[in-house]
């Protein structure tokens, strides 16, 4: 007996921009339909809608879901059951065909790359909707693009869904129809849009605070040399490089003191109104991840459950801990895309991880709302990169086929030879040691500005960001956050003028000069309040004058800019 047809009718109720794409999709019927939307604002629900109305009228007979994990295959299966629809989730290649009591199965990507024409000759046996889940993923090899082109060319219809900013690579991905642009280069195009900055307006994600650590770092170089950097200085790309691998290690002080930072903001926001909130560490590697965990019991007196990929019931024990109260998780990639644990609230990124796609994966897992005022943090190194992303977080990015590959932004390849293994070839790599690494609160990004001045860990000053109330709409972090800064300045006033109040037995002596990094302080001090002042009368959000003003005088991040762009952006913004 075939597979019963799902009722439209018990379908939860959709979301305003998951109604809008639905009416344009069932107008204005195409083989292919491209959904960019930011995670955590329900595109399976939407993507399980549309398969629902073509079996429901007869376009299509068979589902195929094609997801980057074997864990995502589960997911996926779940959440079609809830509204009756049946996916085989166990199918392997050697299947053949699935079972009657199924609508159609869920595949991965490996899946279809290594045998094509098996999933080809299933698509054409039924009509078939191919739902094609974060398509990038099918530019990640040639065999994968080619086996996913060969074996859903035939179906009736397929819908490409991705929540992350397409890839940096020239892998066409398939079945996403390009533009040539003005500067002709070809983009991709989606047929429906939903950002974060739209998703955040409309509360259907959560803000997101991030707190970027820096701090002294020391290591011991491949060539015996011993070194000292503060992370989050400009520096060469290979130094930033090593300063980071410094700073992730678990035997130095930095790691220990940013989980204790970052354990303390899951407390606040467990004693603030959200009791199951749930924290997740990004590691690098597995050694890192077992050893991060090991912090944690340290830290919390509680075990933290460990996550990897190729353990056997992984998906298991993200699924207890997504039901679960327990306070951490330790995941190395396997969480990082597509996992969907709503109560995750509070994020380490303890990655080498630098690309904009992974980024936005990571950070996608912490945005999920679930109910109005919640609010998530993350904590990560004071790395430019890293804060040039965070700053970013809302901008939407497309695939560019054809652009000149001019190494912006940080150099991966460096990042990842910085971070090798000890244990690779070579004695010279061997040599590489961390020495000591000390952490403390550099700065707070949202929505694209910077607020707060250097506060050492530990200290009142970072026990006043990492205590904001959890509860919070976008509007009341900003507002509390621009207090908070000026709270900061104030006091540090306040200490500058004390010793001249003291009788003076000789001439004051002049102020001492500031260094450039001082100065940077300053003046991004300056720029934060003069743009929250614009805030305050034309109501744009910070980010998107932030944004206006990197426009009209060029340049990086306000956290990235030179003295002399800071200046530049102060002049402009007082001008407009």
């Amino acid at each position: 007996m075939a597979a019963r047809l799902p009722a439209i009718e018990t379908f939860p109720a959709l979301r305003a921009w998951q109604r809008k794409a639905l009416v344009g999709y069932l107008r204005r019927p195409a083989e292919d339909y491209t959904a960019v939307a930011t995670p955590g604002a329900g595109k399976t629900t939407f993507a399980l809608r549309i398969a629902a109305e073509l079996l429901a009228d007869g376009t299509v007979e068979a589902v195929t879901v094609v997801a980057p994990t074997e864990h995502l295959k589960t997911q996926w299966a779940l959440a079609a059951a809830r509204v009756g629809i049946q996916l085989d989730s166990a199918f392997r290649n050697a299947d053949l065909h699935s079972s009657a009591d199924f609508h159609g199965a869920v595949v991965t990507y490996a899946q279809v790359g290594m045998a094509p024409q098996v999933h080809r000759r299933r698509t054409m046996t039924r009509r078939t909707l191919v739902i094609l889940d974060e398509i990038h993923h099918a530019g990640d090899s040639k065999s994968w693009g080619d086996g996913v082109k060969a074996a859903f060319e035939p179906a009736v219809r397929r819908l490409m869904l991705t929540g992350t900013p397409f890839r940096s690579d020239d892998n066409p991905i398939p079945f996403v129809e390009y533009e040539r642009g003005g500067d002709g280069l070809l983009r991709s195009r989606a047929d429906a849009t939903y950002g974060y900055a739209d998703a955040l307006r409309d509360g259907v994600v959560r803000p997101v605070l991030f707190l970027a650590y820096s701090g002294e770092t020391r290591w011991r170089t491949n060539a015996g040399e011993e070194l000292a950097a503060r992370l989050g200085e400009p520096m060469t790309q290979d130094l930033i490089a090593q300063a980071w691998r410094t700073a992730l290690d678990p035997a130095g002080d930095w790691m220990p003191q940013v989980l204790r930072a970052a354990d303390a903001r899951l407390t606040v926001l467990r004693n603030g109104g959200m009791p199951d909130a749930g924290g997740l560490v990004i590691a690098s590697d597995q050694q890192a991840a077992r050893s991060y965990a090991k912090l944690l019991e340290q830290v919390t007196g509680e075990r933290a459950v460990v996550v990897l990929s190729d353990d056997v019931g992984a998906s298991a024990r993200i699924a207890t801990f997504a039901a679960s109260e327990q306070r951490w998780m330790v995941a190395v990639r396997m969480v990082s895309e597509g996992v969907d644990i709503p109560r995750l609230a509070v994020g380490v990124y303890a990655t080498s991880a630098s690309t904009p796609l992974y980024f936005a994966q990571a950070i996608g897992r912490f945005v999920r709302a679930r109910r109005p005022g919640e609010s998530a943090s993350v904590f990560l190194p004071s790395v430019p990169h890293l804060l040039d992303l965070a700053s970013e977080m809302e901008a939407a990015r497309d695939h560019v086929l054809g652009k000149p590959k001019d190494r912006e932004g940080f150099d991966d390849d460096l990042l990842e030879r910085a971070q090798r293994d000890d244990q690779a070839s070579g004695e010279l790599e061997k040599r590489f040691a961390a020495l000591s690494a000390t952490a403390e609160l550099d700065q707070v990004i949202f929505d694209g500005a910077s607020f707060g001045t250097a506060a050492q860990a530990g200290t009142p000053e970072e026990e006043e960001y990492l205590g904001l109330p959890g509860l919070l709409t976008a509007d009341q972090v900003t507002l509390l956050l621009n207090k908070r800064q000026a709270e900061q300045l104030a006091a540090q006033r306040r200490r500058a003028v004390q010793p001249a109040e003291r009788p003076a037995e000789t001439s004051a002596a002049p102020p001492a000069p500031m260094s450039a990094a001082q100065r940077r302080v300053a003046l991004r001090r300056q720029l934060n309040a003069l743009v929250a002042a614009r805030h305050h009368r034309t109501g744009q959000p910070h980010g998107k004058i932030h944004a206006e003003l990197r426009r009209l005088c060029g340049g990086p991040p306000s956290a990235q800019a030179t003295i002399e762009q800071l200046e530049e952006r102060i002049a402009t913004v007082q001008s407009l």
